[in-house]
């Protein structure tokens, strides 16, 4: 479990430095990034510099440091560069815990990444902390593209040799670091069972799936290395692991009979938060037969899921399904009888997902007049559905959330029902995980709970807004929400920016810069604005 405490207490998990490259003099980065360093931002927030010293960080790229210098001659608010100048390396500057070879095969590459302040590495975490360097991959070439591929050899190992069901995983053998404890787990009951010496947590989510997925296609998207795939002894296996799992999880409830079928996976765990564990002894709440959707125990917030058709991972993996069916099993195994048929099943399937979540997951809401009487009603995305009828129509911060479908390239953020989605997602009236107050007016969720906004939402808002006053609005709220330690946090109280959870975030921060590289492209006028 992820910490969701105001009360921030660093987990015991990080290792001895001794196991890294860090030198053992170098601060523990969960202490250093709760403190202010100078020099301070000469804005008014006088923001600290965030960067650990350079013998203490553990990556370096040329072209992060050129991007970021450049970038100082481009973004003229002093509190938005600093904000910049910390976030877009935070994972290259902390979170590369390990980087090596296989010990069975030298020519493969792995990367260990953790999230931050917990010393283990998530499927979705990994895949979206490196989101943000896509744009300086030119070649297959550079130590980037090697973090890359990394990644994506251990994350396939993890999914074939540890459990396809499973959400993140501990250090891999060759690292010889040891594995972490997680207390929240002890009393665990999950099937299919899991090694702890490789898992550190076991919630089935159907993102992480699609997380894996988009690391791929994004990788050869940017490179166009087909070799890497097309070599590889454990990617194809890996992603055949995957659709096995999806295709298992579309299981229903009941049979046609009634009676109850077996779950291919349980999960129940000993704990004072309803989001910790599943209903049901373990199999979640009930889901109907014949939709077509994928179940998911649980969110992208690791929070367990309400019902268990999650539209918005249902979306990414019906997305990155289709793009991995074209842009990498047609074109590197695609010679191959076996191969192109591979790839026309895949692609059978994410168009049978979109299907599916256009029937079933857009669903009637009522439209209230200022007296609270319905005047009409219109289509929107819900959150969650069960395929008997019922919805959740709210929003989480976490990505994929609905409000970040167009980010990943799902629908267009024109399209209609996206756009009434958006409407009811951003207003407290309709949606009661949208946080509102003077400090930043953002969507949150359970995790954290009510009047905890997450920044994440807010840049997602960024991302995915052609409004130059709502764009403008959102970054103004961002740079005052850090506490002065110019990181993003997990989640700010909208009235007190000194409570907060996660000093030490590595995904929001890199999707601050990502987000600032957006701009960059679409709107740079913006970033030309004084925020003073």
């Amino acid at each position: 479990m992820k910490p969701n405490s105001l009360s921030i207490i660093t987990l015991s998990l990080l290792v001895p430095k001794t196991a890294t490259s860090v030198p053992p003099s170098c601060p523990d980065y969960s202490e250093y990034s709760k403190t202010r360093h100078e020099p301070f931002s000469s804005g008014r927030y006088a923001l600290s510099y965030a960067r650990p010293p350079l013998q203490c960080r553990t990556f370096s790229s040329p072209e992060v440091e050129s991007l970021i210098t450049l970038m100082e001659s481009e973004i003229s608010d002093p509190d938005l560069y600093r904000l910049f100048q910390n976030t877009y390396p935070n994972t290259l500057d902390t979170a590369i815990r390990w980087r090596g070879n296989s010990s069975t095969n030298p020519l493969e590459e792995l990367t260990f990444i953790i999230t931050g302040d917990i010393d283990a590495m998530w499927l979705r975490d990994s895949a979206n902390q490196l989101q943000s360097y896509l744009p300086l991959l030119a070649s297959s070439n550079s130590s980037l593209s090697s973090l890359f591929r990394g990644v994506i050899n251990l994350q396939s190992r993890y999914l074939l040799t540890s459990s396809p069901y499973c959400n993140s995983f501990q250090p891999p053998s060759e690292s010889r670091i040891p594995p972490s404890a997680n207390s929240a787990a002890d009393s665990d009951d999950v099937f299919p069972p899991y090694d702890p010496s490789r898992v550190f947590e076991c919630k089935y989510e159907l993102d992480s799936l699609a997380a894996f997925l988009q690391l791929s296609v994004s990788y050869i998207q940017a490179t166009g290395d087909a070799d890497f795939f097309s070599s590889s002894l454990t990617w194809l296996p890996a992603l055949k692991a995957v659709l096995e799992t999806a295709r298992s999880m579309q299981t229903p409830t009941y049979s046609p009979e009634g009676s109850v079928l077996p779950s291919p996976y349980r999960f129940t765990r000993l704990t004072r938060r309803q989001t910790e564990t599943l209903s049901n002894d373990g199999l979640g709440g009930p889901v109907a037969s014949g939709t077509g959707l994928i179940r998911s125990a649980f969110r992208p917030s690791d929070d367990s899921t309400l019902h268990q058709f999650l539209i918005p991972s249902n979306m990414m993996f019906a997305r990155y399904l289709g793009l991995a069916a074209s842009s990498i099993v047609e074109r590197c195994f695609g010679d191959e009888d076996a191969g192109s048929e591979f790839a026309s099943a895949l692609l059978k399937f994410s168009s049978d997902l979109r299907s599916a979540i256009e029937t079933h997951g857009v669903v009637p809401v009522p439209v209230l007049a200022a007296d609270g009487s319905a005047t009409r009603t219109e289509t929107v995305y819900a959150y969650e559905v069960d395929g008997f009828g019922s919805a959740n129509l709210m929003d989480d911060a976490n990505v994929p959330s609905l409000l970040s479908a167009p980010l990943f390239g799902y629908l267009a953020a024109s399209d209609p029902a996206y756009r009434r989605t958006r409407e009811r997602i951003l207003s407290q009236a309709a949606n009661g995980y949208f946080m509102k107050g003077p400090v930043i007016s953002a969507v949150g969720g359970p995790h954290a709970g009510p009047g905890m906004a997450w920044p994440m939402a807010s840049i997602v808002r960024i991302m995915t807004s052609d409004d130059d006053d709502e764009i403008a609005g959102a970054l103004k709220e961002l740079l005052a929400s850090t506490d002065g330690l110019g990181l993003m946090h997990e989640s700010v109280n909208t009235f007190d920016a000194s409570k907060w959870t996660r000093q030490w975030f590595s995904w929001a921060n890199g999707l601050f810069g990502q987000m600032i590289l957006d701009l960059r492209a679409r709107k740079p006028h913006i970033l030309r604005q004084n925020f003073q």
